[in-house]
């Protein structure tokens, strides 16, 4: 599998022979520039611009905005809302669980909270988890560490933090290391990734945006 990341929530993640996925894809406005996607599958967590400009995927054909359970292209998506007090809401969030061939990604979302153990427990054995980690709408450093903690994947990608690129009002990337108790590691312009080649222990993986590499 691969897992590429573009900025803020938004990510592609690929595997041989299965749909591809693109997840919360945004707009210009906050502070990106545009991506220029393809993808057969589109997940939205929620209804802020960015998060649901689905107008950067081309050719999507499955547009997925909420709970569920779902399988296309041989994927399994399974939508969730952990949020209690944004379920009634319209810009409720939904957590995605995507499972490729038995390769399981969690995909948090704008989550706002830390879940209950039984909300965790609905999400199943997570591989990798994306994860928010600098605050505003999401979780901060401090309750992103809690949620992985409680999750317990082999790989965390942490996303939705301050780069020098974007507009929006949010920690760097920096709060969450020291909470984990970690040094910086060095970014990675994608994530390779495959069942027998999970690490034993969890691991934090930085990715490079992808607009600074075009």
């Amino acid at each position: 599998m691969e897992i590429t990341w573009y900025g803020l929530s938004c990510f592609r993640l690929m595997e041989r022979n299965l749909a591809s996925v693109v997840t919360d894809p945004y707009g210009a406005a906050i502070g990106y520039r545009e991506p220029d996607l393809t993808a057969d599958i589109v997940t939205v967590s929620h209804s802020a611009p960015g998060h649901s400009h689905v107008e950067a995927v081309r050719e999507a054909r499955h547009v997925i905005r909420g709970p569920g359970e779902y399988e296309i292209g041989g994927v399994f998506v399974t939508g969730l809302t952990p949020d209690p007090d944004r379920v009634a809401a319209a810009d409720r969030n939904t957590v995605y669980v995507l499972d490729f061939a038995g390769l399981k990604v969690a995909h948090l979302g704008d989550l706002a909270q830390v879940p209950t153990q039984t909300q965790i427990e609905a999400l199943g054995v997570v591989d990798i988890v994306l994860v928010p980690v600098g605050g505003g709408t999401a979780l901060n450093a401090t309750q992103a560490a809690e949620v992985v903690s409680l999750i317990e994947p082999s790989i965390i990608v942490p996303m939705h933090y301050r780069t020098e690129a974007i507009a929006l009002p949010l920690d760097p990337i920096s709060k969450f290391l020291k909470e984990m108790g970690l040094e910086a590691p060095q970014p990675d312009p994608v994530l390779k990734i495959t069942k027998n080649g999970l690490p034993s222990e969890s691991k934090v993986v930085l990715l490079e945006p992808r607009f600074a590499l075009s």
